[in-house]
């Protein structure tokens, strides 16, 4: 059996600067294993910095494809939960999960399938 392992993943990005990840995984645990890795423990910390808003979405689903754009946003909004930042927007604040609207952007792949 393979390991298990990102399947698939895409970007989003609105006007500005907002910028949407959306990845699937194998399981819960290839997710969790990631988020423990050096690259992403580096990068996480630099958000608080960038961002004024920041939020996280976690589901199970069938399939290994990405949600659509309107999908994802719909999730996020319904179920997602605020991230901290150090200048939080008024939304942020609030704790308050803006509506998106979204443009797709480049697929993300794993590693080595390109």
């Amino acid at each position: 059996m393979p390991s298990s392992r990102l399947r698939r993943g895409g970007f989003l990005a609105e006007s500005g600067k907002a910028f949407w990840t959306v990845t699937v995984w194998d399981e819960q645990k290839s997710m969790r294993d990631f988020r423990g890795q050096q690259a992403h423990r580096r990068a996480m910390p630099k958000l608080r910095r960038w961002c004024d808003e920041a939020s996280v979405v976690h589901w199970e689903q069938d399939g290994h494809q990405p949600p659509d754009a309107d999908e994802a946003s719909r999730r996020m909004v319904a179920e997602g939960r605020t991230s901290r930042v150090d200048r939080p927007s008024p939304s942020q604040q609030g704790g308050r999960i803006v509506t998106a609207t979204v443009r797709s952007g480049p697929p993300i792949s794993p590693k080595g399938s390109r």
